[in-house]
């Protein structure tokens, strides 16, 4: 089995949807890995808080951003392709955690370099279950690139 990393993995949620972003933080915190979550609620406040701007001025970089692909002001498409357009932003892993099962969303995203693209079921035990899962992958499996 492979060990947990020695520092918490931290994830940014990206996500408008209040009762979403709230299944997420608990299937995140029932799933025994040492993490840090941050929230935004839109793309352009992701964007604030990759880039230390504004009121995310002293924002740590997230080892990992979940990103919701239909939201207000910027969505997930838009923040895709300025992340990984980024040459600071871009080796950050992004899983694209939507509703849509949409082929020209799921195929748009790949294009714009998301790691991965997850349908959020609608059953709140499969969608702890998939969360949890993704949380096991990036959490203990994968390496991830150090924090600059």
């Amino acid at each position: 089995m492979v060990e947990a990393p020695a520092t918490p993995v931290r994830i940014l949620v990206v996500d408008d949807d209040a009762g979403d972003v709230l299944m997420i933080e608990e299937a995140l915190a029932d799933s025994g890995i040492d993490k840090t979550i941050d929230i935004v609620g839109d793309g352009e406040e992701a964007m604030e808080f990759l880039r230390r701007e504004g009121r995310h001025h002293d924002a740590q970089r997230p080892d990992m951003i979940l990103l919701d692909l239909n939201m207000p002001r910027m969505d997930g498409r838009q923040v895709l392709t300025q992340v990984k357009s980024d040459e600071s932003l871009r080796t950050i892993p992004i899983v694209v955690l939507t509703t849509s099962s949409a082929d020209n969303d799921i195929l748009g995203s790949y294009t714009l370099q998301a790691n991965a693209y997850v349908t959020k079921p609608i059953d709140l035990d499969e969608f702890n279950e998939v969360v949890r899962h993704i949380d096991q992958f990036f959490g203990r499996i994968v390496v991830l690139p150090r924090r600059q």
